[in-house]
């Protein structure tokens, strides 16, 4: 059971990789949804011990996205490959209810010419009218995986949408579950859906940290990600993935 973890800044990079993660999502601004991160964490999380990838995510929003900014996902793809990252995190979806396939396609070249080997379809996929269609073009534009709540606010809320969609995927990319995941959901939702990547944030329960510099206008500090919280979601998925290999054996001896 793999367990993505995605972070916004040095101090939750260091925190999911502590705590067991076995690949990150790396961002800016994950009350946002997240955004693209700075050249600068970039950098940093090239010398991290897993796998990271990149968000390429140019504002907040909707991800119906103009030439210009078509053109900003570029550089950041560009400079995802000169970090040395491991790969990207991208979606775009037309005004019609699909996703933009012919901009998918392009940024997917694009980034495959730069030398970035593998891709996640983020939660752009959830706004997709129809989630069987979403899911063939994401096969066809050779995404690695998926990652959705299955249409519902959290993934345990969409786990029947999740179960499907890992049926009708049958291997040929991975369904990754993600929204509102923590320990105490985490195998529930491996158990009732099949998925076999699990995404969240991990952060921790307490208060953000200080009162940042809210009174100039720039916000609360964020809940950082919670070196605890991601090894308790990773014993979870160990402990269903050794529930699941055993139900296997003992099925194989009957």
């Amino acid at each position: 059971m793999l367990l993505e973890v995605c972070v916004e800044g040095a101090d939750g990079l260091a925190a999911a990789v502590a705590g067991g993660a076995d690949r990150v999502e790396l961002c800016a601004a994950l009350v946002v949804g997240g955004l693209t991160p700075s050249p600068g964490l970039m950098a940093l999380a090239a010398s991290a011990s897993c796998p990271v990838f990149a968000m390429i995510r140019p504002r907040p929003g909707d991800f119906v996205y103009s030439p210009a900014e078509e053109a900003v996902m570029r550089g950041d793809i560009a400079a995802v490959a000169q970090a040395g990252l491991a790969g990207i995190v991208l979606g775009a979806c037309r005004t019609d209810g699909r996703l933009d396939e012919a901009m998918l396609g392009r940024l997917l070249d694009h980034a495959r010419a730069c030398g970035v080997r593998h891709a996640t379809l983020h939660r752009a996929f959830d706004e997709a009218a129809d989630a069987g269609v979403a899911l063939e073009v994401a096969i066809g534009l050779g995404f690695a995986r998926i990652l959705t709540s299955g249409g519902g606010a959290t993934a345990w809320d969409g786990r029947e949408r999740l179960r499907a969609l890992v049926a009708r995927a049958g291997g040929r990319i991975a369904v990754m579950a993600g929204g509102g995941v923590s320990p105490e959901s985490a195998a529930a939702l491996v158990a009732a859906t099949g998925v076999e990547e699990v995404h969240g944030s991990c952060r921790g329960r307490d208060m953000p940290r200080g009162q940042g510099v809210r009174n100039a206008g720039f916000g609360d500090n964020p809940v950082p990600t919670d070196r605890a919280t991601v090894g308790a979601v990773r014993r979870a998925l160990d402990d269903a993935g050794a529930a699941a290999t055993m139900s296997g054996d003992c099925s194989r001896r009957e």
